[in-house]
C-alpha cells in the first residue's frame, strides 16, 4: 500500500456554532505541529477527529483527506492498513504481557515479516530509551512500567512497529520523557505528529500551533525566529524546574546556589 503524503483537516465549528477560524489545514511529511488551548477548549476532539478521519460526521462537522481525498475503507477496518497511531493520555493496560511479547504481538498485528520482528523490537526498545531515563528491559511487564515509560514505549513503538506516517500525541509533557530529545528523534522521522500541548517547550519546537478556544480552531500560529531564538531560554528555565522539583522529592534542602547556575 502506498502510504499518504499529506493530510488535509478542512474546517467545521466549534460548540457554539461558530466556524474554525481557517478553512483548511495541510499537513506534509515532516512536520511537526503543537495543538494548544485551555482546558476544554477542544484540542482532544480535534485529534480524534483527524484519528477517525471525520468526514463531517463528528459533532464538529470537520472533514479529513487524505492527499486530497475522503480516507479509503481499509484504513478504517484493517488496523495494519491505518495511517494514524494515536498515543492518549490513557495508558493503562489490560494485558499484563511482558514488553518484549507485546511488542511481538502489535507486530504481528502490523504483518511485519517474522524474520524482521526481532530487529524491530530492538531498534523499538533503543529509540524508547533514547527518551527514558528509566531503562525499559524487554522482560518487565508491561503494568510494571513507570508513566515515563509507558509513554516513552508507545511513542518508540507507534513510530518504528507502526511505522506510520501520523502520529498524534495527547499531552506527552506529562509523561516523564525527555522531550526536546523526543522532538529532534521524531523530526529525524519525516512524520507528521500533532502534540496536544500546554508545554511552550514543545510548542516553540514546533512548526506552528493551531490554537483552540471553545471548541473552535482560533488561529494558526507559525513559530517565528523570535520565538525560536526564545526555544533555548525556555529550555533552560524548563531544565531548573525540572531539578528543582527532583530535589525536593529527594528530600534535599534547595540553596541560592542552586538557581545562580541555571542563570
Amino acid at each position: 500500500m502506498v502510504m499518504p503524503q499529506q493530510i488535509t483537516l478542512v474546517g467545521g465549528h466549534g460548540r457554539s456554532g461558530a466556524h474554525d477560524a481557517v478553512d483548511r489545514i495541510d499537513f506534509s511529511m515532516g512536520v511537526i505541529v503543537a495543538i494548544v488551548g485551555p482546558t476544554g477548549s477542544g484540542k482532544t476532539t480535534l485529534i480524534n477527529d483527524i484519528e477517525l478521519f471525520a468526514d463531517a460526521n463528528t459533532p464538529t462537522g470537520r472533514r479529513v483527506l487524505i492527499d486530497g481525498a475522503p480516507a479509503p475503507e481499509e484504513y478504517r477496518d484493517d488496523p495494519s492498513r491505518n495511517p494514524i497511531a494515536l498515543i492518549t493520555q490513557h495508558t493503562t493496560f489490560l494485558s499484563d504481557l511482558p514488553v518484549g511479547e507485546f511488542l511481538q504481538t502489535h507486530a504481528r498485528i502490523r504483518k511485519v515479516p517474522l524474520t524482521e520482528q526481532t530487529s524491530i523490537i530492538a531498534r523499538t526498545l533503543a529509540f524508547a530509551n533514547e527518551l527514558t531515563g528509566e531503562p525499559i528491559r524487554e522482560d518487565i511487564r508491561m503494568t510494571e512500567l513507570s508513566g515515563g515509560q509507558t509513554r516513552a514505549l508507545l511513542v518508540a513503538d507507534a513510530t518504528v512497529v507502526c511505522d506510520t506516517p501520523i502520529v498524534l500525541l495527547d499531552e506527552v509533557e506529562n509523561a516523564g520523557i525527555h522531550r526536546t530529545r523526543a522532538l529532534e528523534l521524531l523530526r529525524r522521522e519525516k512524520k507528521i505528529f500533532l502534540f496536544v500541548t500546554h508545554d511552550p517547550r514543545i510548542a516553540l519546537l514546533a512548526d506552528f500551533r493551531i490554537v483552540m478556544e471553545e471548541g473552535r480552531i482560533s488561529s494558526v500560529l507559525r513559530t517565528d525566529e523570535i520565538e525560536r531564538g526564545l526555544a533555548a531560554t525556555v529550555e533552560r528555565l524548563d531544565d531548573l524546574l525540572a531539578h528543582l522539583r527532583e530535589r525536593i522529592r529527594m528530600g534535599a534542602r534547595i540553596t541560592s546556589a542552586e538557581l545562580e547556575a541555571f542563570a
